[in-house]
């Protein structure tokens, strides 16, 4: 099967109302509903999009992430094509609550985690954040915004070395508040347990050679499709993947394999894979 006829898997993804840029068009621009999200991930081959809703990120710094895990529950248990990411707020203690009720429920397949929008220093509530995973009886994927000043990826680093069995994946590569397009791939590098990925749903995905290199740097196995939808064009990133200079099975592994390895029966049993033996092949 060639690269472009691949059904991928969106590990990054968004649906609901925009509203942080203050101009309405824009605005307008950026936002889709669960619906809307989907039809244009099936118009780009992707089967499954793993979304977070927007309800509980913005705007910033006042959105409760208790509400939009509730509205989440509820519309992507209705939406085929959509899986859910519970939000966990540490500044919003009932959020811990709602991860451990939803993980592993229905269509919920990790926690994402958003320290900009939220407004608190990962350096400060990290370790609470990975401590609660990792006590978790199946501890999920961890996935989050990074590269600005208080989601550095580096900042991570301690806590996914210390909690090994808790599996991190940092949005953005190429996102860097500071110009500095390698902060994500340097923080896999950093990582002593394996257990560290990055995503391309970074506007900067489209600089030629960007993909190529975090590739080359960290190896395919830690590099995952993403396409932050509804703010982003869906068929632009994916265009990416399937145009990026490197080999057919590479392409693959970023579209869909590597999210099946990482997510494991919990994305598996939505996709109609085998779940025994994605588990067993991580």
């Amino acid at each position: 099967m060639k690269p472009s006829q691949v059904q991928a898997i969106d590990a990054h993804a968004h649906y609901g109302l925009y509203t942080r840029t203050g101009h309405k068009m824009h605005e307008t621009f950026m936002t889709g509903d669960a619906n809307e999200v989907v039809r244009r991930a099936r118009n780009s081959r992707i089967v499954q999009t793993i979304v977070s809703p927007l309800l509980g990120l913005l705007p910033r710094g006042e959105a409760s992430a208790e509400v939009g895990n509730n509205e989440a529950w509820d519309i992507v248990s209705r939406t085929e094509g959509l899986l859910q990411y519970v939000i966990v707020n540490p500044l919003e203690k009932r959020t811990y609550d709602q991860a451990r009720e939803m993980l592993g429920q229905r269509k919920c397949v990790g926690i994402k985690i958003h320290p900009e929008e939220h407004r608190y220093p990962i350096k400060e509530h990290g370790r609470a954040i990975f401590e609660f995973a990792s006590k978790l009886d199946e501890p999920p994927v961890i996935m989050t915004h990074s590269g600005e000043q208080l989601s550095m990826p580096q900042d991570f680093i301690p806590f996914t070395n210390d909690f090994p069995q808790v599996k991190l994946l940092l949005a953005h590569i190429g996102c860097g508040w500071d110009g500095d397009p390698t902060h994500q791939i340097r923080a896999i590098q950093m990582s002593k347990r394996g257990n560290v990925y990055a995503d391309t749903s970074s506007a900067q995905s489209i600089t030629p050679g960007l993909i190529e290199w975090a590739v080359k740097e960290v190896g395919v196995d830690r590099v995952l499709f993403g396409t932050d939808t509804p703010l982003y064009s869906v068929p632009m990133q994916r265009a990416r993947i399937d145009g990026a200079d490197l080999s057919d099975h590479d392409k693959r592994q970023i579209l869909r394999e590597n999210a099946l390895r990482l997510f494991g029966p919990n994305l598996a049993r939505h996709c109609g894979e085998n779940a025994l033996a994605t588990a067993s092949a991580f």
